[in-house]
């Protein structure tokens, strides 16, 4: 698995992320969430523009590769005493392959070379990737409503692994 970090500077490689991002997220929260929130919350989080912005301010965003071709993508950076994962998806017909070990393995390894002993991420209460993050050992820290605007909340659970 190779992981290909995104650098600001790269405009050819923002839109590429913000393409991916933008499918990922659509096939997948669109049932959940409905596409109307869906389509707000990738205007505010997924655009090119909004992605430069994070990259700005501190967020690593990388594509993940099978060696021969882009399978997802993921987010962190570091938030008070944690390793946050804000974004961490992979296209519908890679899950379920093991690939979700391994990305969770770089993010850890990043999170422990920094100093940090836990991971924190967000998870919508009916997304069906709870499991997923069960199986890595995450456990449920804390619920969260979030007012994100335009009438539309995030209604997440906080899940937490100790690395």
């Amino acid at each position: 698995m190779h992981f290909e970090k995104l650098a600001v500077t790269d405009e050819k490689e923002l839109e590429a992320m913000s393409s991916m991002a933008t499918e990922i997220v659509r096939e997948h929260f669109d049932p959940i969430i409905g596409k109307a929130q869906n389509d707000y919350m990738i205007e505010k989080f997924q655009t090119v523009d909004a992605i430069r912005e994070q990259l700005e301010q501190g967020y690593e965003y990388f594509f993940v590769s099978d060696g021969e071709r882009r399978i997802g993508f993921l987010a962190f950076y570091p938030r008070k005493d944690v390793m946050y994962i804000s974004k961490f998806y992979l296209y519908k017909k890679d899950r379920g392959h093991g690939y979700s070990r391994e990305m969770m393995d770089f993010v850890i390894k990043n999170a422990r070379d920094r100093g940090f002993g836990s991971i924190e991420l967000n998870v919508n209460r009916n997304n069906s990737a709870i499991y997923a993050y069960e199986k890595l050992g995450f456990k449920v820290a804390r619920m969260e409503k979030k007012d994100i605007g335009s009438g539309f909340y995030m209604d997440d659970y906080v899940y937490s692994l100790e690395i």
